[in-house]
């Protein structure tokens, strides 16, 4: 099976909601069941359709949420410096730009761009990876070919 990369951060924000599904999302969802079944033609009952989809998303979410966490490999910080692995924060600057970036390099289930957090699968983040400052790497993303340059590695 397939090893999930997290943080510490991001495992314990997942099993936060695993544990709000189990414990309070199924039992909300079962309520609005219960009042939507009571007195009404089911077959026409909109708000029971509605609530058995709700209970279907959240059954979904609970078991997709027990595999990731059960496949978890929690990376630490990087301490070697020198090298891009998962877990490093890179700066880097784009060929022909003055504006630089930071990232951290995640497990793709943790990643969030706007967050400054990319997975190490995307384009940039595999491009990234094992690469040093001072390096400039060649990322091919959908819109094609560019390079970038490793400013620091933290």
């Amino acid at each position: 099976m397939q090893k999930n990369f997290l943080t510490q951060e991001g495992y314990d924000k997942l099993q936060d909601e695993l544990d709000y599904l189990r414990k309070e999302k199924r039992q909300e969802v079962a309520e609005r069941l219960r009042e939507a079944a009571d007195g009404e033609d089911l077959i026409e009952n909109a708000e029971y359709e509605a609530a058995k989809n709700e209970q279907a998303f959240v059954e979904g979410r609970i078991l997709e949420l027990e595999i990731l966490l059960a496949t978890a490999k929690i990376i630490k910080a990087n301490t070697n410096s020198e090298c891009v692995t998962i877990g490093s924060k890179v700066t880097i600057q784009e060929e022909g730009s003055s504006e630089k970036e930071s990232f951290m390099i995640v497990g793709a289930a943790e990643a969030n761009p706007s967050e400054g957090r990319i997975s190490n699968e995307s384009p940039l983040g595999s491009a990234l990876l094992d690469g040093k400052k001072g390096d400039t790497v060649n990322v091919q993303s959908p819109d094609g070919e560019y390079a970038v340059k490793i400013m620091k590695v933290s």
